[in-house]
């Protein structure tokens, strides 16, 4: 497993994305204890994104935890441009996600959880594809893991001991 740098996101300046708000209840023995789970995602639209899940009584709360719970859980996306460096596939639970690169100009091809965490990211041309479970909390796991395993060329070149050139090519 690859060291992540910490990044804090308290000085940066992030937008929010609120993924999906659900509605769960448990039952006790007194009854049903009703209250709202909420999946949100955070950027800066420069690589920097992080997910979070809150749990309250009340929307704007759950909402709020989301919000804080993903300033404390950013990754850094290496970029190419406006893409990706090289095509993945990212996995969690039975959700699946692959993301390629595109050329400029091709825009954003992904569904709705995927659309929002990839936006956040601040990456403009990519094609996805959600394979699997369309469950957004699974489809956004998957595709933190998917830009979680990016390796960014100039990296994979200095640890093979060749030059960018040679690795990418003219």
């Amino acid at each position: 497993m690859e060291f992540r740098e910490k990044i804090d996101g308290s000085q940066m300046d992030l937008k929010d994305n609120v993924i999906s708000i659900s509605r769960v209840t448990k039952v006790v023995k007194g009854g049903k204890n009703m209250s709202f789970s909420a999946l949100v995602v955070v950027g800066d639209g420069a690589g920097v994104v992080g997910f979070g899940i809150g749990k309250a009584k009340e929307v704007p709360s759950a909402i709020k935890k989301a919000i804080e719970a993903a300033k404390k859980a950013l990754i850094r996306v290496p970029m190419t441009a406006s893409s990706i460096p090289h095509p993945i596939i990212g996995n969690f639970g039975a959700g699946s996600v692959m993301l390629k690169p595109a050329q400029d100009g091709t825009g954003i091809i992904a569904g709705g959880a995927v659309r929002a965490v990839v936006e956040a990211a601040g990456i403009h041309n990519v094609v996805t594809k959600s394979l699997g479970s369309p469950n957004a909390h699974n489809v956004v796991r998957a595709t933190f893991a998917a830009l979680g395993a990016l390796r960014d060329p100039a990296t994979v070149a200095r640890l093979r001991g060749k030059e960018l050139e040679d690795l990418v090519g003219a």
